[in-house]
């Protein structure tokens, strides 16, 4: 990240912004206040319309690049969002740019514009439905020197950020995954065989943490283990297609989690935003941390799951005869609910991902509150839960019973999730983004 941010560091400055490693803190004078002022009058709403419009086009079949992870996405969304509202406000440290703003600039035009100007960088073929929300966005501001100030510094802001992230590996041909020839080793599954995903993406620079391999799990067990049998027991009960030792309700956690995670806790983000009223300020910094952390984490379960390069359950149960532990027998015939990623097993990116959700949402708004979930697979369904942990763990478990992951997927996805959350949030906290 530090040479991305020295070779954009000129283009910056031409443009009329300063990194966040040599922006200065704002003076403590009555202009600064009033920045601050306007923007915690805002809502964060604005915020959440182009959260819910990133979301809307994602889940448009082909829309998303196939080799191009949607978080990588919304972290360039809400990253260029923050730092159009903080650049205004001076509320906090930015993640990347301080741009100048005209004093009288107005942030939820910034935020609008910002928003705007980033997803049409990422999905230029959607401008007409682009422009029509900015038009609606912006119609709801007054006209004025204010208006039009918010709007230089939100495409200043999106500029920025589209240049930063425009050579950081995302674009890579992903490579062939070597074919395996121990037990153990990942393969492509049944039904489809398909071949490996997202092989380049470790590859890809992170938006806040050191490096790819800075939380990487410690090693699964052993195939020959306790510890490995034990859980590739579980799953061979409770994750089979016909299981009867899983409940009904259990069946439902498998079919209700099993679209894209990080839209999940997207979703549980907006709702949360717009029943606690929050402001723009809030808004913005809780998106920023929210999918920069989703964004990182991906980058790194994918650098766990290829260095460690797990087989899949369906793999492990059907060829346990090779493994060399007794205590785990050959199904040649076992079948999971659900269809198995095509990636390798270790960890789950269901526990890294619903992890970091509930540690940024909790850091917010405390983790205790009823929270109502709803499914893009099982439209009509709600689950609540007492907090944002205990969503995550369900969310994360959910991959047993489905019957794509194993305990240890699910307990080192959780400790990866946490570890990056935390890290995203303690470099907001102490300005060293």
């Amino acid at each position: 990240m530090r040479k991305a941010l020295t070779l954009v560091t000129a283009l910056a400055i031409a443009l009329g912004a300063t990194t966040a490693t040599s922006a200065g803190t704002a003076a403590a004078t009555d202009r600064a206040h009033e920045r601050l002022s306007r923007g915690s009058r805002v809502s964060g709403a604005i915020v959440v319309d182009w959260n819910e419009e990133l979301l809307r086009i994602v889940r448009m079949p082909g829309v998303q690049p196939a080799t191009v992870h949607a978080t990588r996405n919304f972290a360039i969304l809400q990253a260029a969002i923050y730092d159009a509202v903080v650049s205004i406000t001076r509320a906090a440290p930015p993640y990347l740019f301080t741009v100048r703003a005209a004093d009288d600039a107005r942030p939820d035009a910034a935020a609008a514009q910002a928003g705007h100007d980033s997803l049409i960088g990422l999905y230029p073929a959607l401008k007409p439905e682009l422009d029509q929300l900015l038009t609606t966005e912006l119609a709801a501001i007054p006209d004025g020197a204010g208006k039009q100030g918010g709007v230089q510094v939100g495409a200043l802001t999106s500029e920025l950020m589209l240049a930063i992230r425009a050579h950081d590996g995302s674009d890579a041909t992903p490579p062939p995954l070597p074919a395996a020839t121990q037990p153990g080793q990942f393969r492509p599954t049944p039904p489809n065989f398909a071949p490996a995903v997202f092989t380049h993406w470790d590859s890809v620079t992170p938006f806040v943490l050191n490096n790819d391999e800075q939380f990487r799990p410690v090693p699964p067990p052993p195939l020959s283990s306790g510890a490995y049998a034990a859980a590739l027991n579980e799953v061979k009960t409770v994750g089979k297609d016909s299981s009867t030792t899983r409940t009904a309700d259990e069946t439902t956690q498998a079919k209700f989690w099993s679209a894209p995670i990080w839209n999940y806790w997207n979703q549980i983000a907006d709702d949360a935003v717009l029943a606690r009223h929050s402001d723009l300020l809030e808004s913005a910094r809780l998106f920023a941390d929210l999918d920069l952390s989703f964004a990182d984490g991906a980058i790194t379960f994918y650098d766990a799951k290829y260095h460690y390069d797990l087989w899949r359950p369906i793999t492990a149960i059907r060829e346990a005869a090779t493994d060399g532990n007794p205590a785990t027998i050959a199904d040649p015939n076992w079948t999971p609910l659900a269809a198995t990623p095509a990636d390798p097993s270790y960890p789950g990116a269901h526990s890294v991902i619903s992890e970091a959700g509930a540690t940024v949402l909790s850091a917010f708004f405390g983790n205790h509150h009823d929270i109502a979930v709803t499914s893009e697979v099982l439209p009509g369904v709600v689950r609540h839960f007492d907090s944002y942990q205990d969503a995550a763990l369900e969310a994360g478990q959910s991959r047993i019973f489905a019957g794509v992951h194993t305990r240890l997927d699910h307990n080192a996805g959780l400790s990866l999730g946490q570890d990056v959350a935390d890290d995203v949030l303690a470099q907001n906290d102490a300005g060293l983004r």
